[in-house]
């Protein structure tokens, strides 16, 4: 008989460890090669355990279960026929364990839960003056409380010690569904947590705040928007434009750009632009390598690319790795202003907001335009208040002039049309 052993590979440099999250397949059932199998959780991402061979396959690890890497974690046994039709091997016998299972249910179905609205300890006693003073300032019923006077009558104690229901009745009025779930967290979601602590607690983050006029960026994609997609198969978003702007500012205020090493400082002389992408693992950021040197639409195609790879779980840890800023943008969401944590190792990151409709004085007039809030974290410890102020002042002219700021004063050329 042959057997292939199913080890966990290695989903990226540092990367020891791994958490079953999903059995796509149940034991016994027949696979196919190169057939999902399983999605396991690292501290990075949620990658597709594919199926060495074809074969019956047997589980050695439960889901939950944390294994390392090169661990065995199921067989196959290769020299198994397919089933006909190619039913899973396993699923025959569980038509006639049903019916048992389900029997205690039958048994335990007529028991009438309790009214809940009838306590049975209650006294019917009035309270004394001085006790419906205290259950008027409590908010109570007397016939919440149980009375220890003479006939039941309650008294100022049994008033003090009365406790309040909980804020949405209490559990003589409660008459809804009150049951809770409980599930264990993802590798990745635990790994989130403990970097957003970390970072708390490690850096001395600040956030500095600015607004943003949208106009021109809202006149160059009505104008453009048709003839860029036809052009180069991707649409004008608001991301390039706040990345042209970072990239920009980044290469103004250096240390921006940098990172904490124990006692030295790193700077970088590329723009790795980790854009936040929300997928159904959670929050990703995968990284634009060289973000300075991308066009428009060489922005806007990455982008769409690893934005897909992430909602579709294709992500790799690799294009995830590094990033030496970030953009994130709650606005998406509606997020009107936010302090955006620092995704270490980094130093800073630009958190966008929703775009609204604001009156501003321009040249002595109010005027209507649409308007952004822009907020900057950053690590105190090796970027000053002047930098980060400048730094974001610079993103600011970005957006509120891209022509002239972003596209060396021509539009159609700096869109590449």
């Amino acid at each position: 008989m042959s057997v292939l052993e199913m080890k966990v590979p290695s989903p990226g440099e540092s990367i020891t460890e791994v958490e079953i999250a999903t059995w796509l397949v149940k034991d016994g059932d027949y696979v196919e090669k190169d057939q999902p199998i399983a999605e396991v959780d690292s501290d990075k991402a949620t990658l597709e355990l594919p199926a060495e061979q074809s074969g019956i396959i047997t589980l050695k690890a439960e889901e939950g279960d944390v294994v390392q890497v090169g661990q065995v974690v199921c067989l196959i046994d290769m020299d198994a026929a397919r089933p006909e039709g190619g039913a899973p091997a396993a699923e025959a016998p569980k038509t006639e364990d049903a019916p048992k299972a389900a029997e205690p249910a039958k048994q335990e179905a007529p028991k009438p839960a309790a009214p809940v609205a009838a306590p049975q300890t209650y006294a019917t006693g009035a309270p004394s003056p001085a006790a419906k003073k205290i259950l008027d300032e409590k908010g109570m019923a007397a016939g919440q409380v149980s009375g220890t006077g003479r006939d039941g009558r309650i008294t100022k104690t049994d008033a003090e010690l009365a406790a309040v229901p909980a804020l949405g009745g209490s559990p003589m009025t409660a008459t809804g569904a009150r049951t809770t779930t409980t599930t264990k967290l993802s590798v990745l979601r635990r790994k989130i947590a403990q970097r957003l602590v970390s970072v708390k607690n490690e850096t001395a983050m600040l956030t500095t705040f600015n607004e943003v006029d949208m106009s021109e960026i809202f006149r160059l994609r009505k104008l453009y928007k048709e003839e860029f997609a036809q052009k180069h198969g991707v649409g004008l978003g608001f991301m390039s434009f706040f990345t042209k702007a970072v990239t920009r500012a980044l290469q103004m205020y250096p240390d921006v750009n940098a990172s904490i090493d124990g006692d030295f400082k790193i700077n970088y002389d590329f723009c790795d632009i980790s854009i936040a992408v929300s997928g159904p693992k959670g929050l990703m950021v995968p990284v634009l390598r060289n973000a300075e040197n991308m066009s428009f639409s060489g922005v806007e195609a990455n982008i769409k690319d690893l934005a897909t790879k992430v909602r579709d779980g294709k992500i790799t840890v690799d294009e995830m790795t590094g990033g030496t800023f970030t953009i994130t943008n709650g606005g998406t969401f509606g997020s009107m202003l936010s302090t955006p944590i620092i995704n270490p190792p980094q130093s800073a990151i630009l958190g966008m907001h929703n775009i609204i409709q604001r009156p501003v004085a321009v040249d002595g007039q109010v005027v209507i335009r649409p308007m952004m809030y822009v907020a900057m974290s950053y690590d105190h410890r090796i970027i000053d208040g002047k930098e980060s102020v400048g730094f974001l002042v610079a993103v600011k002219e970005g957006i509120d002039n891209p022509v002239e700021i972003l596209m060396g004063g021509d539009e159609r050329k700096g869109l590449g049309l």
